[in-house]
């Protein structure tokens, strides 16, 4: 639901304390208003426009109008409470999408180039010849169509990848940008078989979560798993069990069920595995500024904004 232009007009501007004071700065002049720090208590009367990673439970009331979440991924605001009946839920994606796709590209051609292994012989002051792989005309699995799946396949196609969109029924007609072609969730058993990279971009919902569990990696032949969308979709005793069976060659975690992963948690002991603290795609004061604006923009002209979430779907 799009605000009303005079609630919205009306509407008191509450900013995490974390953003940072141009930001806030930045969100005063979009907005044309003072901004209040974001609390645990309920402010004073009015209708309510939110900045931040959270939700404070005395905010979830039908006072607020709209919240724009400063991250992408917006499961943990869901997941929290009851959103409340009415409010408009927007995110921030900004070049995460870009971010992402070329930590997902280095990863790639590291891999193919033997990074790690010619790092570990540099540190032994060892000459020996390692071979290298082609990207090109290999298969890139990317499961999640939207803008970082779609990012991410664009910039592997641009080397010569098959990429195989997942999605979650099959599509007719032209696959999306980057996409050779794309598939269903309930189709992907032989793509998976013959498949170099699988790369989760996936959201968190009711239905991914422990998408990738061990039917799935079953049907993995010698593939490099990346994930890069949400830790959660991930069955890790799954993983594990298929990176100490060689199903899955390797893993390149930038998110994990729990985090952050304390220096005792078994996750560090995986196998052939990297993991990346949450890292591939931090967002900016920038991004936060372009999308909030895009937002405003069309909440003012009484649309839906391009970065709404459905909170029934989760994304």
């Amino acid at each position: 639901m799009v605000p009303a232009r005079d609630l919205l007009a009306r509407a008191r501007l509450l900013v995490a304390p974390e953003l940072s004071a141009p930001l806030v700065r930045e969100l005063e002049r979009i907005t044309g208003r003072g901004a209040e720090p974001l609390g645990d208590g309920e402010p004073a009367a009015g209708p309510l426009l939110c900045v931040g990673a959270a939700l404070p439970g005395a905010l979830r009331t039908d006072r607020l109008l709209w919240f724009h979440s400063v991250n992408a991924g917006t499961d943990p605001l869901l997941a929290a409470a009851p959103w409340p009946a009415g409010a408009l839920l927007t995110r921030t994606v900004g070049r995460m999408g870009e971010r992402i796709a070329q930590y997902v590209l280095g990863w790639v051609l590291a891999e193919c180039q033997s990074v790690p292994e010619f790092t570990a012989q540099h540190a032994r002051a060892e000459w020996r010849r390692l071979p290298s792989e082609l990207v090109a005309g290999q298969t890139a699995l990317v499961y999640g169509t939207g803008r970082i799946g779609g990012a991410v396949a664009g910039l592997l196609r641009g080397c010569g990848v098959r990429t195989v969109g997942v999605a979650r029924t099959a599509r007719t007609g032209p696959p999306p940008p980057g996409f050779d072609r794309v598939i269903g969730a309930d189709e992907d058993a032989g793509e998976l078989a013959g498949a170099r990279w699988v790369i989760s971009a996936l959201p968190l919902t009711g239905a991914t979560e422990g998408f990738f569990g061990a039917g799935r990696f079953a049907a993995v032949r010698r593939a490099t798993f990346v994930n890069v969308g949400r830790g959660a979709t991930v069955d890790m005793g799954a993983l594990e069990t298929a990176l100490r069976g060689g199903g899955v060659r390797s893993a390149v975690l930038d998110v994990l069920p729990e985090e952050p992963a304390a220096p005792a948690d078994p996750v560090w002991r995986l196998p052939r595995t990297v993991i990346t603290s949450h890292s591939a795609g931090i967002t900016a004061d920038a991004d936060v500024t372009r999308d909030f604006t895009a937002c405003w923009e069309a909440v003012a002209a009484g649309r839906r904004p391009e970065l709404a979430v459905d909170t029934g779907r989760g994304y």
